[in-house]
């Protein structure tokens, strides 16, 4: 540690320096959202869509008739919608009674009639696994034949199995069946943003002839007014990133504040999680500039000199760094300070702690990656896959849960930083999704080894190969989350593993066609649109 007369002594940084240029696209949408922040309250949009809630509720509790499948894909559909956040406990209480209406007393499904429809079975399945019941897979035994094998249908694995039948037939189908097959293709709904999803899944469910009026107007009406809450929160942020001016004092890196946003919305879009939702989407800006320091424009020297003072959290620091990473640092301080400010106010000041480890576990793991590249070493998988995990969903999924309200309590803290399980596969993902779609750009300008060129040099295979062993491990992960969110298996409130589940679900949107977070300007500026530019049409 250095000694008080040391921190205030400036590092003089040779004006020779060569440094790494990675010619980041520029911000595809400027100031384009600064003017939104006034937008008006709508009061008789506000007091139907009151009226449509109650109307909806009262549906979802009707006396569930003799056969369960009417009431499945009504809180199918307003999950796919987007409004089943308003009906969390109904959901809750209807899903329970129908799982203690389908088990006997000793615990094998019954099912009522309409059960035996692979369907309805399914559609069981997945609503009450999604619940978190640990709802057992012998349930599909009744598909079996007379010989005690499965039909032809469910010979194969179920997901290559519908995968495969559901490409053949896509291009065949009349709307809105077409549409309802390619929407649950790419991505599949479980893995997609539950915000876009419900964006595009509204339009397909209103040329179904046989939708709900009451629950389509409800769900369209909800998702205007959220969007103007959206939308006046990426005002305020993008006024915020504009006072740091990063554009012109970090101009190396990525200005990216509408998709930081989007990311911040990804992992919570509810308007009870606000705090949670803009202090995400401000750490993320944050990490970005970080991220682009260490990977980009500085030097080894200097990224160990920013390296100690986050350790050290304390102001006094700040003279030894170089004029850009003071930039970063205070705006670093700043930020975490009006974060203590808020929890101190909320009477959980105790977690700004866990937000700040959460950043100095991050800086480490960027650390450890310098240190390969500048020693031009590539590590062994385990040993990459290490550090990539603390520079990938851990810090995000730390902050989201900092500024979660009274569900988040010290215990649910020092689980996350246990080394869940769930939490672990989420980093993987993250990292792996990322290294596939993006190391060769990376490679190119210069970067430390990524998932790709580790794998190929311990297994001494090709790039495809690497590829297709990497996305295997990428199904696991997902297989693992699946698993970590039944009741039996993870001690947390669901509300804090969505957030994990939903930063997974980001990650594949982003990655899904290439680094879309990076090169802002291709197909993601459509999902902006969307999300935010354009209203549904009532």
């Amino acid at each position: 540690m250095s000694s008080p007369s040391q921190a205030h002594t400036s590092k003089t940084i040779p004006s020779d320096v060569n440094r790494r240029s990675a010619n980041f696209p520029p911000n595809f949408w400027g100031d384009y959202f600064l003017s939104y922040a006034s937008v008006e309250k709508n009061i008789e949009a506000e007091r139907l869509v009151q009226e449509l809630k109650e109307n909806v509720k009262r549906m979802i509790l009707a006396p569930t008739p003799c056969k369960h499948s009417d009431k499945l894909d009504l809180v199918d559909t307003s999950q796919r919608l987007g409004v089943s956040y308003h009906f969390e406990d109904e959901i809750d209480e209807v899903l329970q009674q129908i799982r203690k209406d389908s088990y006997d007393g000793s615990h094998q499904h019954q099912g009522s009639d309409d059960d035996h429809n692979l369907h309805a079975a399914a559609l069981y399945f997945r609503l009450l696994r999604q619940q978190g019941y640990d709802i057992s897979c012998e349930m599909f035994n009744k598909f079996k034949d007379d010989d005690g094998k499965f039909k032809d249908s469910l010979v194969n694995d179920a997901l290559t199995f519908t995968t495969t039948h559901l490409k053949s037939v896509e291009n065949r189908l009349s709307s809105p069946l077409s549409k309802l097959v390619t929407h649950a293709l790419y991505p599949p709904f479980w893995k997609g943003n539950p915000r876009l999803e419900a964006r595009r899944y509204l339009s397909i469910y209103q040329e179904d002839d046989s939708h709900n009026e009451t629950l389509l107007t409800f769900a369209k009406l909800d998702f205007n007014l959220l969007q103007q809450v959206h939308l006046k929160e990426l005002s305020e942020i993008s006024r915020w990133s504009k006072d740091l001016d990063f554009v012109s004092k970090l101009p190396f890196s990525r200005d990216r504040v509408v998709e930081s946003y989007l990311w911040g919305l990804g992992c919570c879009f509810e308007p009870q999680y606000d705090f949670a939702r803009m202090t995400l989407s401000k750490v993320i800006v944050l990490i970005v500039a970080i991220d682009d320091i260490y990977d980009v424009y500085g030097t080894f020297e200097e990224l160990e000199l920013f390296t100690e003072a986050v350790e050290r959290w304390d102001i006094s620091v700040m003279d030894r760094l170089p004029q850009y990473m003071k930039v970063c640092y205070q705006a670093m301080l700043d930020l975490y300070t009006e974060m203590e400010e808020k929890l101190r106010n909320e009477g959980n000041l105790y977690r700004i702690h866990y937000a700040r480890e959460a950043m100095k576990v991050l800086v480490r793991g960027y650390l450890r990656e310098a240190k390969w590249f500048h020693r031009k070493s590539i590590p062994t998988l385990d040993e990459y896959l290490s550090a990539a995990l603390d520079t990938s969903s851990f810090s995000l999924a730390i902050t989201s849960f900092i500024g979660m309200g009274d569900i988040v309590t010290k215990d649910s803290l020092d689980w996350a930083f246990s080394d869940p399980k769930i939490l672990k596969a989420a980093s993987l993902i993250g990292r792996l999704k990322n290294d596939i779609k993006s190391h060769q750009f990376e490679q190119k300008r210069g970067h430390v080894a990524s998932a790709v060129e580790c794998y190929m040099k311990q297994y001494d295979v090709t790039e495809e190969e690497a590829t297709l062993g990497l996305s295997k491990q990428v199904n696991n992960a997902w297989k693992d989350i699946n698993e970590a969110l039944l009741h039996q298996t993870t001690p947390i409130p669901m509300p804090l593993l969505l957030r994990i589940l939903n930063l997974t679900r980001v990650v594949e949107v982003l990655y899904k066609h290439g680094d879309a977070f990076t090169n802002a300007g291709t197909f993601l500026k459509d999902i902006v649109v969307s999300l935010f530019v354009e209203p549904v049409h009532l």
